[in-house]
């Protein structure tokens, strides 16, 4: 168990850095450099994810039980996990209204799907996890919400790029012109836009930084 809460406050603490320590994190950039500050902040993330995943395998083994969840709340855990994929895919997608709407659809995705884990699992370590990555969405989305909007996101903040773009047309995800101008892999055809025959990350600022 110890691993597990190791894990998670490793993974959910370097992705709060923002929140609860912005002033820290600023120093951290300045002190280190952009690029060694992402390094630092991959291998930290990965090695508290590696910690989650074999720490809840661990803890499952042995579980402790908070209490047993009735069987129909399984079904709304179905249910509110397909409304987090949903969400999670909204991120991604321009122009769509969800994103336009909600702003930080991926940190909702994450908020629904810890709660919908919580419905259907009562064991100490569900808790843990899950009860973790739910208070972690909330306390991000409100300072997310707080914060002024980014002119130049950088690729931690593909969303908000993504959410700059315009609205597909009919037809446009299975066009593979679409396509080639997100990813810059070829130039697209004259008679497209000039907006869509640049590459994708040709929005992205190099200059900023993971959060």
């Amino acid at each position: 168990m110890a691993e597990l809460i190791l894990g998670l406050v490793l993974f959910l603490g370097v992705h709060a850095l923002r929140v609860f320590a912005g002033g820290t994190r600023e120093k951290l950039i300045g002190a280190m450099g952009p690029f060694v500050f992402k390094a630092f902040y991959g291998i930290v993330s990965i090695i508290g994810l590696l910690l989650i995943v074999s720490g809840y395998a661990a803890a499952r083994i042995e579980p402790v039980v908070l209490y047993t969840p009735p069987m129909g709340l399984a079904h709304a855990s179905s249910l509110l996990t397909l409304i987090a994929f949903i969400l999670l895919a909204a991120a991604y997608i321009p122009g769509n209204i969800i994103l336009k709407k909600l702003k930080h659809p991926m940190t909702l995705a994450v908020k629904v799907w810890a709660f919908a884990h919580l419905l259907s699992n009562g064991t100490l370590a569900d808790v843990l996890l899950f009860g973790g990555f739910l208070v972690w969405s909330v306390l991000v989305y409100r300072s997310a919400r707080r914060r002024q909007p980014v002119d130049n996101p950088g690729l931690s903040n593909l969303p908000a790029l993504i959410a700059s773009r315009p609205p597909l047309h009919a037809g446009e995800p299975f066009n593979p012109c679409y396509w080639n101008g997100c990813l810059g892999l070829v130039c697209l055809p004259r008679s497209r836009p000039a907006y869509w025959r640049r590459p994708f990350w040709s929005d992205v600022n190099s200059r900023t930084v993971a959060n």
